[in-house]
């Protein structure tokens, strides 16, 4: 994993560039396998891909106007990657006789939340799918028995693995000169954020995760601790 100051966001940048060029090298899953997947799965799977699929304008535009040119086009890519994900979903439901759906409430009301006020706000807001998708993608990899949704989740969660530290590079660099009364206020108000996101994620895809083996309660402790470290280290001084 690429390492970069609090400023410079270069690396990232040859990050994703490098994540680009091994996928091209890499080529597509083989998609005619097929995937034999439960229906409960194929609903969660429709939904996330709804949720991967957004064209990320509104965050491209914010990370544009924040003036640094590096940390904008390292923006662009993963955006890029997010709809990469999206499109190795929905070839996944299409090895699997399912098709994508065209919308979902929470993806809507989960866009509408992240475009509220400035990049840090939808960077925050950003973060909480970061660490869901962590657990969930993790749960599909290693515990779905397909072996084609069992790929295309170690691709994407690849990507979450490094789409999680660049999130918080430049979160952490916009709390910077942040009084601790104030660290603190949002620290608390970001865990209700996310408490609220767990409980619609293990209501919303519970069975999912339990054809996956994983427990709600498991699977939120997970989570949890995931945006514990994310926290702490965003909010630190």
């Amino acid at each position: 994993m690429t390492m970069v100051g609090t400023e410079d966001f270069t690396g990232w940048l040859r990050d994703f560039e490098g994540a680009a060029l091994l996928r091209r090298t890499w080529g597509d899953p083989d998609w005619s396998v097929g995937a034999r997947l439960e229906p409960a799965l194929v609903r969660s799977l429709q939904r996330f891909q709804v949720g991967e699929d957004g064209d990320g304008a509104h965050l491209t535009d914010k990370a544009r106007r924040a003036g640094d040119p590096v940390y904008a086009e390292a923006v662009r890519l993963f955006v890029a990657e997010e709809r990469e994900h999206a499109r190795l979903l929905a070839g996944l439901l299409e090895a699997a006789g399912a098709a994508t759906i065209s919308g979902h409430w929470t993806d809507t009301a989960f866009v509408r939340l992240r475009r509220f006020l400035g990049l840090r706000t939808e960077l925050m807001v950003l973060m909480l799918a970061e660490v869901v998708a962590l657990g969930y993608y993790r749960a599909l990899r290693d515990g779905v028995r397909d072996l084609l949704t069992s790929e295309v989740a170690a691709r994407i969660l690849a990507d979450e693995l490094r789409h999680v530290p660049f999130h918080r590079d430049r979160l952490r660099l916009s709390f910077r000169g942040s009084s601790r009364s104030s660290r603190v206020a949002v620290a608390a108000l970001w865990w209700l954020l996310l408490a609220g996101a767990l409980t619609v994620v293990v209501i919303d895809h519970g069975e999912a995760l339990r054809l996956a083996g994983v427990s709600k309660a498991a699977f939120a402790r997970e989570v949890a601790g995931y945006f514990r470290a994310v926290v702490a280290e965003v909010t630190a001084r």
